[in-house]
């Protein structure tokens, strides 16, 4: 069975201690993943690993990485112990090379909170090994697309693509936020990014400097890159599930998207 492709929002790093609407519902996509035959590894793309050029982490046992500051300490206390998957690093390396997109092997590697911090929701207990690809600065959309596709063949291999970003980031607003209540532009921007989502609309996604508000939303470019990467790595007759995420700190959506087929959720018993 081919695994999924996802795309999730981050978010703050106080997600990992405050997990909202988003939280519960990556747990429950993280239980229908572990229904999945043969899903041995995820291979996480990240805003916050830039690099020029590719580079894929290859460590055994990949720290966690605390890549924030001014936070509570028991957030610096949190760990997600996954084992690395250096052999899939390989064979990542490989395909991508094979696409005409070289990439470096990383030894020491860890894992930064655009990694760590979804998975312990998405699954808890760090039941598989988990391994990052950089998200290269000089990557443009239609590169990310582009990345996307060359990934596309691990689904078949057992990997799961895991795109972490942000549907909407401005760090300058959210660190200004005093309230809750979503700005109406986070909004506009959602619902532009969702319809772009479910139509496959790869042009749409590609060029979403036109969509409403988009400076707004993305002041820079890298939170949203990794949905291009997820979406690239899905094809046009395959379903797309909705997680609303719902908005934390007025500004920043944490919707997110599964591309591809999942089993349903397990019966209650």
């Amino acid at each position: 069975m081919k695994i999924p492709a996802l795309f999730v929002s981050h978010g703050a790093p106080m997600f990992a201690l405050e997990p909202g609407q988003a939280g519960p519902l990556l747990h429950a996509i993280g239980k229908r993943l572990l229904a999945l035959p043969g899903l041995r590894a995820i291979l996480v793309i990240s805003p916050h690993w830039r690099t020029r050029g590719l580079r894929v982490g290859a460590s055994a046992r990949p720290e966690t990485v605390h890549d924030f500051g001014g936070f509570p300490a028991p957030l610096y206390a949190l760990q997600y112990p996954a084992p690395g998957a250096p052999e899939i690093s390989g064979e990542v390396a490989t395909l991508l090379a094979r696409a005409g997109l070289p990439a470096q092997l990383m030894d020491e590697q860890g894992l930064d909170h655009g990694a760590w911090v979804p998975l312990l929701h998405l699954l808890p207990g760090a039941p598989l090994p988990v391994f990052q690809l950089s998200l290269p600065i000089e990557l443009r959309a239609t590169d990310a697309l582009a990345l996307g596709r060359a990934l596309a063949p691990l689904r078949e291999q057992g990997v799961l693509i895991l795109a972490s970003g942000g549907l909407t980031h401005n760090l300058y607003e959210f660190r200004q936020s005093e309230t809750e209540t979503p700005e109406s532009y986070v909004h506009e921007f959602v619902q532009w990014a969702r319809r772009a989502a479910l139509a496959h609309d790869e042009a749409a996604l590609v060029d979403f400097r036109g969509a409403p508000h988009s400076r707004r939303a993305h002041p820079s470019d890298e939170h949203y890159l990794p949905l291009l990467v997820a979406a690239g790595a899905s094809s046009a007759g395959e379903p797309v599930e909705v997680m609303e995420g719902g908005v934390t700190y007025g500004v920043l959506s944490m919707e997110g998207y599964v591309f591809g087929d999942l089993p349903a959720a397990p019966a209650l018993a």
